[in-house]
This record gives C-alpha cells, structure tokens and sequence, in this order.
C-alpha cells in the first residue's frame, strides 16, 4: 500500500488559493452584473445600468424581467449540472486523481466566459445580446461547476481530521471573502483606466485583469497538489442519480440543506442588492462599496481565529444559529436604513460577525457528514454531499434572483427595502430550522467507527 504524504496547514492554504480565484470571478459577475445591466445611471452614479439600453428590460412575464429570468434559469442549469458533475468526479479514475484534472481543464475556459459576460452581448440588436447572454451565462455557470464541485470535494478529502476540516474551512473562508471584496473593486478600477479606455471599455478591462489574477490562483493549486501523493482515493461505484437520492436520504444532511437553502436565498438578495442598497437608500457613491466591503473584510477576518477556536470548543451548531440570527439582525438594519456613510458602516461592521461565522463553518458540517457516510458504507461520495449542497442552495439562489428582479422592477427605494424585509424573515426562518441538526450525535459517531477501525 502507497504511503501517503501528511496533509499540513501550507498545503491547505495553498489549496485555498484555488478559493480566491473562483470567488473572485463569482464576485464579478453576482456583485455587478445586475449593477451594469439593469438600472438607470444618475449624477452621483453615472455607470448604473451603463450595459442596460442593449439587453430587454421591460417585464415579460407578470413582473418577471427577462435578465432576472436569465440570472434565475442560469442558477437552475447550474443546479442541475451540479450533481452530474460530482457523479463524474466521484467516479473518476484519472492519473492525477478523481478533482484536480477537472480543476486543470476548466480554470482558463472559466476565466474567459467571465470576460465575455460584459464583453459579448454589446452587439446593435437587441435580441442578439439576450440570447448571446443567456448562452454565455449557461456556459458560465457549467464551467463554474465544472471547477468547484471536485474542488469542494477536495475540503473533505484533504480534511481527513476535524481539527484539518476547521481549518481548511477557515482558509477557504478567508480567501473566498477576500476574493469577493477585491471584485467590489471593480468601479475604482475602472475609474483609474476610463481615461484610456473609455467609460464601457474600462470596465470591460477591469472585468479582464480580476480574470486573470483568478485564473492564475485557480491553476496554482491545480498543479502544485499532487492528489494521489495525499489521498487515497478510489472511484465510486454509484450511479449519479443513485448517488444523488442517497445523499438526500441522509436524515441529518436534509436537515442541514433545508436551513442552508433559506440562508442562500436570504443572502443572495442582500448581495444581489447590496450595490443598490448603498447608492439608492443610503446614496453612496459606488466608489465606496470596495473601502465598505473592505472593512467588513477585515473585522470578519480579524474574527476568523475565534470562531476557528469557539468551533472546536462549543461546536459548529450554536455558533451558526448565532450567525443566523446575526444576519437576520443586519437585514432589518438595511430594511429602515437612512442616508449617508454611516449607515453604510454600520451594516459592514454588523455583517462581520456572521460573515465570519457562516463563512467557515457550514462547509465544515457538510464534511463530517460525507466523513461519516465513509466510514459507515467504506464509499467516499464527498463530491456528491457537496454537489447536492449546492444544488439545494442554488435553487434558493435562482429564486432570488427572480424575486430581487422583479421586486425591484420599479426601480424605487420601497422596492429595494423591500427585498431587505425578505431577506430578514427567511434568514429568521432558516435559523429555527438549523436547531433541528444533531451536531454532537454526528462527531461522536464518527469518533465511534474510527476507534472501531482502530482496534480491527
């Protein structure tokens, strides 16, 4: 039997490069597409809906527009893709491994597409541009999946203890929401090169130097991990859709998923509004929205060795009902919010604690049960418990989307607090739920077989 080489901290934290690169990418086009293709510029904003003449924006369907139903189908065919993707990576047998192949592959075509989104559909006909955007979002959606699904997988395989699936949460964590900040950059970027590039191409070129920095941090971890030199891992013998129903079946994941969709759907409007919130309620330049985010940033950031150590300690399960209720708590803030940079710190300082929180320790759960699976049926399906977490949740994405879009058709400062007020009762919601997973009963079954394996 091969020996394996140890699964250290620096290895860990180099796979969580791979992190920065895809957020950042999701960052760009979840933080502003909406921004740029929808929405009308003003005084203070002058790019808000800068892309917005060439694309259909008038509702088509009761209030329903057609970019949110673009966004929204796009969550859904990524969604589906989800499971089938991690049926294929449990399954494969590659010479470099069942993940890191497909983390190859896809970080370039994945970057490209990013780039296109605000590139392409600039065409004089309307009707192009709307289909040539809703191709190239299916695209992107399917080489997102392509790329995350077996790098999700990798957090519990690479976790092959709690005290590595905490920590390789936090590192992922960190570098995700660095990610996401520095694609909140985006206008100020712009800014520096709209001199040279012009009011559109500046933005189209900031869209292309993110891509590339996350391209390369995708590929950094893709070739520098040797899978097969740190996990043994053997191909599943499960059918997708078998594999999928069984995931499902789990009584402790449903209960996770059935709190985390609400979360996703909650967060999702907050974030799809988020640029809005600050330049329509509490008429901030967008310029501010990167020093904001930066600031959330860096409290949650500054929180990251806590929860890694009140983690260990009191367990996930109190500390994530905590950041439930602490998310719902900013929503309500930003449902009643006043004008001016105040009221835009204080929702980044709020925002830090629960950021922290449910940036780390959700993926954490997700693997000790997918650890627990192992150990209990000797078949490693953590693509397929991580797969059927972001198909749970991505259906709860794509319906905010359309709620968001067509709440918000008015373009009307009602409509926006109005998605807050959405956002603050299911997020409320989805923390009740969460006091339904067993936490403690899963740790001390896994502690059980792994002695049982010990003795054998």
């Amino acid at each position: 039997m091969k020996q394996l080489k140890p699964i250290t901290n620096k290895l860990l934290w180099i796979f969580a490069l791979g992190q920065f690169g895809w957020s950042l990418l999701s960052g760009v086009v979840s933080n502003w597409m909406v921004y740029y293709y929808t929405g009308a510029p003003s005084e203070q904003n002058p790019n808000t809906g800068l892309f917005a003449s060439g694309i259909t924006q008038t509702p088509i369907l009761f209030k329903l527009t057609l970019f949110g139903l673009v966004l929204a189908v796009g969550r859904i065919f990524d969604a589906i893709t989800d499971p089938l993707i991690a049926g294929w990576s449990d399954r494969a047998d590659y010479k470099g491994g069942r993940r890191i192949p497909f983390m190859r592959a896809m970080a370039i075509p994945f970057s490209l597409c990013t780039i296109g989104l605000f590139v392409l559909p600039q065409t004089g006909h309307m009707v192009v541009n709307d289909v040539v955007l809703f191709v190239l979002l299916m695209v992107f959606y399917l080489f997102m999946t392509m790329f995350c699904t077996p790098y999700n997988a990798l957090i519990a395989e690479l976790g092959d203890t709690q005290q590595h699936r905490i920590n390789v949460s936090t590192y992922i964590s960190f570098t995700f929401i660095v990610g996401q900040s520095i694609s909140f950059l985006l206008p100020n970027v712009a800014g520096m090169l709209e001199g040279t590039f012009g009011q559109a191409g500046s933005i189209r070129m900031s869209v292309a130097i993110m891509a590339s920095i996350a391209c390369i941090a995708m590929l950094f971890p893709a070739f520098y991990i040797k899978e097969r030199d740190y996990i043994d891992s053997k191909p599943s013998e499960t059918k997708p859709f078998t594999s999928l129903v069984k995931t499902f079946s789990n009584d402790q994941f449903r209960r996770f998923v059935y709190s985390d969709v609400i979360y996703f759907f909650a967060l999702t409007l907050f974030q799809t509004g988020l640029a809005f919130y600050e330049t329509q309620l509490m008429e901030i330049a967008d310029t501010w929205t990167f020093v904001l985010t930066a600031t959330m940033t860096f409290i949650s950031v500054c929180l990251y060795p806590v929860v890694n150590v009140l983690a260990k300690k009191i367990g996930k399960k109190k500390l994530i009902i905590v950041g439930f209720f602490a998310y719902s708590c900013v929503f309500l803030i930003t449902t009643f919010c006043g004008k001016g940079l105040t009221w835009g710190f204080l929702v980044a300082g709020a925002a830090a604690v629960p950021m922290a929180i449910l940036g780390i320790l959700p993926q954490a759960c997700v693997a000790d049960v997918a650890e627990l699976t192992r150990l209990q049926t000797g078949e490693d399906r953590s693509g397929m418990f991580f797969a059927a977490r972001t198909f749970a949740f991505k259906m709860g994405q794509a319906l905010a989307m359309v709620v968001f879009t067509s709440v918000t058709v008015s373009q009307t400062k009602t409509s926006y607090r109005t998605t807050a007020a959405i956002a603050f009762v299911t997020c409320f919601i989805g923390a009740c739920i969460f006091f339904r997973f067993n936490e403690k009963k899963i740790l001390g079954q896994i502690d059980e077989l792994r002695g049982q394996q010990t003795e054998q």
